[in-house]
């Protein structure tokens, strides 16, 4: 038992069986009020075998008062899916399949997702292999068959490297879904790329993505920043960033992970609302107004490491930025960093650190708000692509192509 296990695990271990001494990977999957959990089995068991062995942990979860239906379709759907796991598992890719109710208070992805990946943890600790690698995947994803090669090549080839994003792609045609569908699966993928690549040209070094069926971790780095956490939506986007900021991150582009595009009621915001959204609206997809990142060009391009007149320097800024930094109390904020550093690169981190993810998303909500209101993502994108002089079409279909061929190429 680590500390880790021992202050903040929920539950003493799940799994009983003994884990193989080459484990090296667990694939864990939360599944709630799912259809097709074994076509996401069947698509790792089809995975290219990499050298360790690998687990796969699915946690089938409701909440306490979830209704009677979901509570059966649950039951049903964890029985099938063992069913399936003892006669498709395999010396070298073992499926376990967990029922957990959960606390109305916290239920939902981020807990489900914490206790796969705690009982990660056990299996990696009882395997002396403390750094392990634990991926998240989602109960209606599909990968390439490398994609488990792709993982162990990955962190054999960086030691240094504590977690990853995994590149992806949404289904943009087939028979599963009809057109519309696709069609806004095309305009939400292209949003979530143009906000990485609009931060990235802004200058600011901690835009990635962070999608929940696209990450891995190692054991060590995951237990050392605190797990998983319970949030009920967006727990992908805080966990990864308790590690971008530290180094060690990047994205693994060599496979290729295949979200769902359906829409969903079951979470408030992210790929499933955004798709329902724009299912009932019957328009395109608005996203952030370019101007706010050519304002944050201009502020990330000036030099505060031991500034004395911060407002002789802020009196530089555009509007939107000055009246946020304002708000944020950024004079106070600089003496701050500015007093507990004493050369360029500590300045850099911790001014970094202030400056985060969430800070960021503060920023292009209150310039939306204040100053420059959401414009079409095909506008915003084709935008983009042209100050950096790339060729694109001028459709979402298009734009997205391109978007992704950087993003695979990088």
């Amino acid at each position: 038992m680590t500390p880790y296990l021992q202050q903040r695990g929920l539950f003493p271990p799940l799994i009983h069986k003994r884990p193989s001494p080459l484990l090296g990977i667990v694939v864990v999957i939360p599944c709630h009020d799912e259809d097709f959990l074994l076509l996401s089995l069947m698509a790792l068991k089809k995975c290219d075998r990499p050298k360790c062995d690998t687990e796969v942990i699915v946690v089938v979860n409701h909440a306490e008062n979830a209704p009677a239906a979901i509570k059966q379709k649950n039951q049903a759907t964890y029985e099938q899916a063992l069913r399936w796991a003892q006669e498709n598992g395999q010396p070298h890719l073992r499926f376990h399949i967990l029922l957990e109710e959960l606390p109305v208070k916290h239920a939902g992805v981020g807990l489900a997702r914490k206790i796969g990946m705690d009982e990660a943890c056990y299996r990696f600790e009882r395997a002396f292999n403390p750094r392990g690698i634990i991926a998240c995947f989602d109960a209606d994803s599909r990968c390439e068959r490398n994609y488990l090669q792709a993982l162990e090549q990955y962190f054999f080839e960086k030691p240094n490297a504590q977690a990853a994003g995994i590149y992806f792609e949404h289904p943009l045609s087939g028979p599963d879904f009809g057109d519309e569908i696709y069609e806004a699966i095309t305009m939400y993928e292209l949003h979530l790329r143009y906000y990485v690549h609009a931060q990235r040209w802004a200058g600011y070094p901690h835009a990635w993505q962070t999608i929940g069926s696209s990450m891995a971790v190692r054991c060590d780095a995951y237990q050392q920043q605190g797990g998983m956490n319970r949030r009920q939506a967006g727990e992908d986007f805080y966990f990864l960033h308790k590690f971008i900021p530290l180094g060690g991150f990047g994205e693994i582009t060599g496979t290729k992970v295949i979200p769902s595009p359906r829409p969903s009621h079951r979470v408030p915001f992210g790929t499933g609302k955004a798709v329902n959204d724009l299912l009932k609206s019957g328009k395109g997809y608005l996203t952030y107004n370019p101007r706010s990142f050519e304002d944050l060009k201009t502020f990330f391009s000036l030099d505060f490491y031991k500034v004395k007149n911060v407002n002789e320097l802020t009196a530089q800024l555009p509007e939107s930025v000055a009246d946020f930094l304002r708000i944020q109390n950024f004079e106070e904020k600089l003496a701050e960093i500015q007093v507990h550093t004493s050369n360029r690169t500590t300045f850099g981190k911790r001014f970094w650190r202030w400056f985060d993810a969430f800070l960021m998303m503060k920023y292009v909500h209150f310039a939306r708000d204040e100053f420059y209101p959401d414009v079409e993502v095909t506008e915003a994108a084709a935008w983009l692509l042209a100050q950096q002089k790339r060729e694109c079409g001028t459709n979402a279909r298009s734009l997205l192509e391109a978007y992704r061929k950087i993003d695979r190429q990088s």
